[in-house]
């Protein structure tokens, strides 16, 4: 079963303009001219203040399974400089020192980076949020229900649960995610139908009620949230598990869902070029609903993050 799941995985790329086929290679993109390297307190990170002068609303942003610095989250880090605000980019798995498992990644690791952010000249430590895709996604929200300092999280495809951790390179044991040297519970995968990669999600979703200790307590978070997701989305059921989260905290939190997209629903618009791209389309919905849906949820989405964060 894990086998199965690490194979047909090897086409997540969560933060992507595009879903690439095969194992991701290990990206450390270059922060290039807006930006800067950052290596302190143990971290692999990409910094991009804001140009204007002051302390800013800030966000802390993390990619999904490629791990490392990849360039379509790079894509996104750029894009909220550009509209005002500071970013630090964080790899939390892959990059050196990191492991190459997604899998028993500390969240101490996530506080570690929101903690270097808050110190920053440019940043207003009152005014943080957390941004991130898929499995970023997944660990933002987690890490939102756990920092009661977080203001906004803007979650792309996100989970309603913690899943088991993975590996590009073979089987990988435990969670996700750790906290305290401690394994947070994760929902088993359920019954795999084939080549329907999104079951395992899908059925182990339904037994949800069974595994209460795996579910993501966005209730005990202080911070708004926005769900972007597309119910063609063939690898997890990304807009069922935004209801769920809704549910959990309906006054706190907003979907933007998107009939026609898939699992590259999430981002800044794509380029012309871009928008015959059939790889936009290799996880569910359209390459145009796809194209469609960023275009309408990027405003949104800055919108959002100015509305609850201030400019």
């Amino acid at each position: 079963m894990k086998l199965i799941i690490i194979a047909t995985l090897s086409i997540l790329s969560a933060s992507s303009s595009s879903a690439q086929m095969g194992v991701p290679p290990l990206e450390l993109s270059d922060p290039g001219a807006t930006g800067r390297r950052v290596t302190d307190d143990g971290l692999t990170a990409n910094f991009y203040p804001a140009s204007e002068p002051g302390r800013h609303p800030a966000i802390l942003l993390v990619g999904g399974s490629e791990g490392g610095l990849g360039a379509g989250a790079t894509r996104i880090a750029r894009a909220l400089q550009a509209a005002g605000f500071t970013v630090l980019h964080m790899s939390f798995f892959r990059a050196p020192g990191q492991g190459d498992a997604l899998a028993r990644v500390p969240l101490e690791r996530f506080s570690t980076g929101l903690a270097w952010l808050s110190r920053q000249p440019s940043v207003d430590p009152r005014r943080i949020g957390l941004v991130g895709g898929s499995k970023g996604a997944e660990a933002a929200l987690l890490v939102a229900s756990r920092t009661r300092s977080v203001r906004a999280v803007v979650a792309g495809m996100p989970s309603s649960v913690v899943w088991p951790g993975f590996s590009w390179t073979g089987p990988a044991e435990g969670s996700s995610w750790t906290f305290g040297g401690k394994d947070i519970p994760a929902m088993p995968y359920g019954q795999f139908t084939p080549p329907d990669i999104g079951s395992v999600y899908v059925n182990g979703l339904a037994k949800a009620g069974e595994h209460s200790d795996a579910v993501i307590a966005i209730d005990q978070s202080k911070a708004k949230v926005l769900l972007i997701c597309g119910d063609g989305d063939t690898l997890w059921p990304s807009c069922p598990m935004a209801k769920q989260l809704k549910t959990r905290a309906p006054q706190r939190v907003t979907i933007l869902e998107y009939p026609d997209a898939g699992h590259a629903v999430f981002g800044p618009p794509v380029e012309p070029a871009d928008k015959s791209d059939t790889r936009l389309a290799a996880l569910g919905g359209t390459v145009s609903g796809n194209a469609a849906a960023r275009t309408d949820s990027w405003p949104k989405v800055i919108a959002f993050l100015k509305s609850q964060l201030g400019r």
